[in-house]
């Protein structure tokens, strides 16, 4: 008897527990659901931002079917970089201005930096709107400010960084503390320049 009472006990806190799952999995996809539209705008609203960040003259920003090559794809892994999303910046008459890249590298201290570059058809690097960044709070957080600057119309070059001073215009001071930030900026930087020059503006795509 005592057994049945077990049993049946069992299976009654199954049921409940069955019953909970449920109405968490329908709560969950319901509050899914709700939000991911708005998710979505909030996302397209920040790419908006950071494409008109470095170009603000252009009125649309066209996304570019862009493949790279092997051969691109290799060198960028050598730099810890993987292009996003490519878009041609126009102006109001629909004439081009140049290219806006997604560009992530890998390897910041934290983790992951994404950021936009600006190119306009002149080489001129326009300059770069971060998007995304989780370093060090007083060190690779001021990336903002210490890095973001250096890169404000310059010639679209390979940069490299130093912590010994700027003395050449392909120099880019480092952060106080934090090189390794400004190796992943940098590099993300010159991933974006070397795709535009090779594959874009050599008539590649």
């Amino acid at each position: 008897m005592n057994k049945n009472n077990d049993v049946k006990s069992m299976l009654k806190d199954a049921g409940i527990l069955f019953a909970i799952t449920l109405i968490a999995g329908l709560v969950l996809g319901f509050v899914y659901d709700l939000t991911k539209e708005p998710i979505r705008v909030q996302q397209e609203l920040a790419i908006q931002r950071a494409c008109q960040a470095v170009f603000a003259n252009a009125e649309s920003f066209e996304a570019q079917k862009y493949v790279p090559t092997e051969d691109m794809l290799a060198e960028l892994d050598n730099m810890g970089v993987e292009i996003g999303t490519v878009f041609e910046a126009k102006d109001a008459s629909g004439s081009s201005l140049g290219y806006v890249v997604e560009t992530t590298s890998s390897e910041g201290y934290g983790g992951d930096i994404t950021l936009y570059a600006g190119i306009n058809n002149e080489g001129m690097l326009n300059g770069i709107s971060i998007l995304s960044i989780a370093e060090t709070p007083g060190l690779g957080m001021n990336a903002e400010s210490v890095l973001v600057p250096q890169f404000e119309n310059v010639k679209a070059t390979l940069f490299r960084y130093t912590k010994s001073g700027k003395n050449a215009s392909d120099e880019i001071d480092a952060i106080s503390g934090a090189t390794i930030t400004t190796k992943a900026v940098v590099n993300a930087v010159n991933g974006a320049i070397h795709v535009i020059q090779q594959d874009f503006m050599k008539g590649g795509n």
